[in-house]
């Protein structure tokens, strides 16, 4: 029988398009129409005799759904014909048949996490005191705040300077193919963005304040809450940057170590149908002095949807061959700091296939990048031929 209703409904699913990407059943997206009652779901659902029975109980002539026991068997029986038993292929914590990793009352808690904060600050400002609009008690007041916002003063600037903005480039189906540099408030400036570019957006990068725990710290006007302030003040804007991506979107993230781990946590529950990747990334190799650490690093955390290859693998054209990234460009970066660090990079058919040797003192390069047969030798030589070092390479 489960085999009869798991092939039914299989087969149903795969007609409706939502649910549906490059031939495979996007198990997530399911599970969070049926979590949500999605009124197209459920009809879909209901016209079929053995999915209706196993799914809806008829309260006087009027059929409920359990989306609880519909979201179990999908995720019990992962879409495995051949599954016989109700657990999954896999290993890890649970309550019940569930895993604790994919319920969705494991969230992260804090003070006024069911606030609006404006977060209005500016330098004249910084101290003021902000108001945390309650979303059960103020419904009006945070309508209000979040109904679009008419902008004002645009102007249109190109190589010529500024000039008074007269009308928006668009394309043939309407879409504004300006770039906006938009002044103001971002928690207003996005909810006002929502009616033009929902679903739009291919991809959101936020470089939102660190929140150290120091003067600095633009969020210390509450030193009893300042970390529930900067979660709040992290959850309204993501929530709505959410509404702004496309379907197959990716956001960006930077952040430091003071609100690396809590700021992660509280994007897998935003972005419940996304994958939350952190990559290091070292900015400074001398090292940011703290009081018993020095960092040299910072994070950019990926949003990304799950199942997709949205990174793409990057080639180097050999017409414009471009290493300056991992040159080193700060102190102590020249060839005559770490002589075992000039070599060239071997390039050949858009790939980096090896290093080369080590060039002696008393030797030179005739240029930056040297052809050889099909291959590119690329030496750490800057713009104005003063040679360097490799930073991000090393050899064996």
């Amino acid at each position: 029988m489960q085999y009869t209703l798991f092939t039914q409904l299989k087969q149903m699913l795969e007609q409706d398009a939502r649910l549906v990407a490059d031939g495979e059943l996007l198990r997530n997206r399911i599970v969070e129409l049926a979590r949500k009652n999605d009124p197209d779901l459920l009809k879909h659902l209901l016209t079929d005799k053995k999915v209706k029975e196993a799914f809806f109980t008829e309260v006087e002539k009027v059929f409920v759904f359990d989306s609880e026991r519909f979201v179990r068997f999908v995720n019990n029986k992962e879409f495995l014909p051949d599954s016989y038993t109700a657990f999954k292929n896999k290993i890890g914590l649970a309550e019940g048949d569930e895993f604790i990793t994919e319920k969705k009352d494991v969230v992260l808690n804090w003070p006024y996490k069911d606030c609006v904060l404006e977060g209005g600050q500016t330098k004249e400002d910084a101290k003021r005191d902000e108001v945390f609009w309650n979303e059960t008690l103020a419904p009006d007041q945070i309508h209000r705040l979040l109904e679009p916002k008419v902008f004002t003063n645009w102007k249109r600037v190109d190589a010529k300077g500024e000039k008074k903005l007269r009308e928006f480039k668009t394309d043939e189906k309407g879409n504004i193919k300006d770039n906006f540099i938009i002044k103001g408030n971002n928690l207003l400036a996005l909810h006002s963005l929502k009616a033009r570019f929902a679903g739009k957006v291919k991809l959101i990068y936020i470089d939102p304040p660190y929140n150290p725990d120091s003067p600095s710290n633009t969020f210390a006007y509450n030193n009893h809450f300042n970390e529930s302030t900067w979660l709040t003040f992290m959850r309204n804007r993501l929530e709505v940057a959410r509404s702004l991506l496309q379907a197959d979107g990716v956001m960006v993230v930077a952040i430091d170590e003071n609100e690396q781990a809590p700021l992660q946590l509280l994007l897998r529950e935003i972005f419940d149908a996304h994958e939350i990747h952190c990559i290091t990334i070292v900015h400074n190799p001398r090292g940011v002095q703290g009081t018993n650490f020095s960092y040299v690093h910072e994070y950019a955390l990926f949003v990304i949807p799950k199942g997709k290859k949205v990174i793409r693998n990057k080639t180097i054209e050999n017409e414009d061959i471009s290493f300056s990234n991992f040159r080193n460009w700060g102190g102590e970066s020249l060839r005559t700091d770490a002589r075992n660090c000039f070599y060239p990079i071997i390039v050949e058919n858009n790939e980096i296939v090896g290093f080369g040797d080590v060039l002696p003192n008393g030797e030179h390069p005739s240029c930056q990048t040297e052809k050889q047969d099909n291959k590119y030798y690329v030496w750490p030589i800057d713009s104005k031929g003063v040679e360097r070092k490799w930073s991000a390479f090393g050899t064996s």
